[in-house]
Parts: C-alpha cells; structure tokens; sequence
C-alpha cells in the first residue's frame, strides 16, 4: 500500500541548510525549489534578484510548501551571503565552471553551516557570486548535454548535502 502525507514513517528534521537561489524566477521552479527545501529540512530559503510573486504557478508546484518553508526575498544577494559568511555558513555554489569539484567529493564537519548557491535558469550563478564562494562543485553529467534544469540538480545537490550531514 502506498502511504501518504499522513501516514508516511519519515522523520521530520532540520539540516543547517541555507538555500540561496541568485535570480533564479520562472514560478515553477520556484515552487519547486519550496517544495524541496521542505523535503530536504532546509533551514531556509532566500530568494535572490528581484522581487518574485507567488502566484497561482508557484502554488501549484509548491504544493502549500510555501506556508512552512521559513523564506525570506532580497535584492542584495550579495550582502546576505556575506551575513551568512559572517554567522560562520561554508558558502559553496552548485555550478559547472574550470575549477569546480564533483558534488561527490565535498567534505565537511558534520557541525558546518552550509549556504547552498545556486543559478539562474539560463545563466547560472552570476560572475560577482561566483568570485566569493568558498567552494564550486558541479554534479558529473555523462551526456551530450553540460546543464539540467535547476529545480533537478537542487534536489541532487540537498541529497548528497543531506547524506554526508547524516554520515560525517
């Protein structure tokens, strides 16, 4: 029998997560992005770039996610990650560049705060982000293609980030 949101055995925790998203705006992504730091136990998410509007199109993909993910929105992307860098979060990208390490070879102490950054749709992280992050890691692909959407490779990056934060 299948279980649903009532009668599932999963465990409800918080992970020191802070998922930053640098412009990232088409609505469904963004309720994608609710709906994955929810399930992920993410600490909070912080929209970044201009103000978005949750609309019927966030809604939709959220799935009511939206009213208890702890969120919060910001112009100033930059000076929030260097608040989260001053509270002692590891600030580390999710983006392909020429010095960017596999996802699965990212090591941390099991007590680190982690700020997760990542692009927008088409252009990724942007170059003055980029510049300041402690770490870039990029998740091996094995096709023609170099991206995936940036909803999926979200959720890749929170499992292994989750996974390691259980086993360190």
């Amino acid at each position: 029998m299948q279980l649903d949101h009532y009668t599932s055995k999963f465990v409800k925790k918080k992970f020191p997560i802070v998922l930053v998203a640098n412009e990232v705006l088409r609505p469904t992504n963004v309720g994608s992005l609710f709906r994955l730091a929810d399930a992920f136990g993410v600490e909070k998410l912080i929209l970044g770039g201009p103000p978005i509007e949750l609309n019927r199109k966030v809604w939709n993909t959220s799935r009511a996610t939206e009213k208890v993910v702890h969120f919060e929105q910001t112009i100033e992307t930059l000076l929030e990650l260097e608040r989260l860098r001053t509270e002692g979060y590891l600030l580390i990208g999710l983006e392909i560049t020429s010095k960017s390490t596999p996802l699965t070879k990212i090591e941390f102490k099991k007590s680190q705060k982690i700020a997760l950054i990542i692009g927008a749709e088409r252009h990724g992280i942007s170059e003055d982000i980029l510049n300041i992050l402690d770490n870039c890691y990029h998740i091996e692909m094995y096709g023609q293609n170099s991206s995936m959407n940036v909803a999926q490779a979200t959720s890749i990056a929170l499992y292994e980030l989750t996974k390691k934060l259980q086993n360190v």
